[in-house]
């Protein structure tokens, strides 16, 4: 009987898959890099269509956010055609500026996803999202090279966890491997969403640097582990 109603969920879950879809960005010539650690500048040009339009998504979800000026940190790091998320329906810890098109697809993993999930898998409502934050200007972890994270361009998340209005808390860590077969259906069905909406989604199954967290980007891929 769990199956069945584990198998209607992520059915659900799976159709709202074209809610709050991005669409491509026209690539851009990349600036001159600076020195890592250099003061932050504010870069002066107009805003993108497609940013000015991921502006007006979120506008139309009655999403409140605050839209924020072009930055480059030095090293490559650099945030463009960001925002700052002030209210999306439920509380986020941790949370910095990122790029527009990851805040959508965030916004509508959240709402199609894992609060349907909370509530009709573990049977509470989802209360609050317990983030390890955006911005780092740093390499990938645990990577071979030395290539630059998403999280240096405010175009990843990484996620530990989420609080239940029953008091729970569904954390990654524990969770994706829980002896509560309702936590493990949870966070099948969340990944799988996630690799629907993000370019890139890494879990605890990709390697040891991601024990415990779910780490969400919009830079290249598609991959999903």
């Amino acid at each position: 009987m769990r199956l069945v109603r584990w198998s209607a969920v992520l059915a659900s879950v799976l159709l709202t898959g074209c809610v709050f879809s991005s669409g491509r960005e026209a690539p851009r010539k990349p600036p001159a890099v600076r020195e890592r650690g250099s003061r932050p500048v504010t870069l002066l040009r107009p805003t993108p269509k497609e940013t000015q339009q991921c502006f007006a998504d979120l506008s139309r979800e009655e999403v409140r956010f605050s839209p924020l000026p072009d930055r480059d940190f030095g090293g490559g790091c650099e945030v463009l055609g960001a925002v700052q998320l002030i209210d999306v329906g439920v509380p986020i810890t941790n949370l910095k500026s990122m790029r527009c098109p990851l805040a959508r697809s965030f916004i509508g993993w959240l709402r199609f996803a894992v609060a349907p999930a909370a509530k009709q898998i573990l049977g509470s409502e989802l209360v609050r999202v317990e983030s390890f934050g955006t911005y780092s200007c740093r390499a990938i972890v645990g990577g071979a090279s030395n290539r630059l994270s998403e999280h240096g361009l405010g175009n990843a998340v990484d996620i530990g966890g989420f609080v239940l209005a029953d008091g729970r808390k569904i954390r990654v860590l524990g969770g994706w491997k829980s002896d509560d077969a309702q936590v493990r259906d949870f966070f099948k069905v969340i990944h799988r969403s996630a690799c629907k909406r993000f370019k890139t989604v890494l879990s605890p199954d990709y390697n040891a640097a991601h024990y415990n967290h779910l780490h969400l980007d919009m830079g290249r891929g598609p991959f999903c582990a």
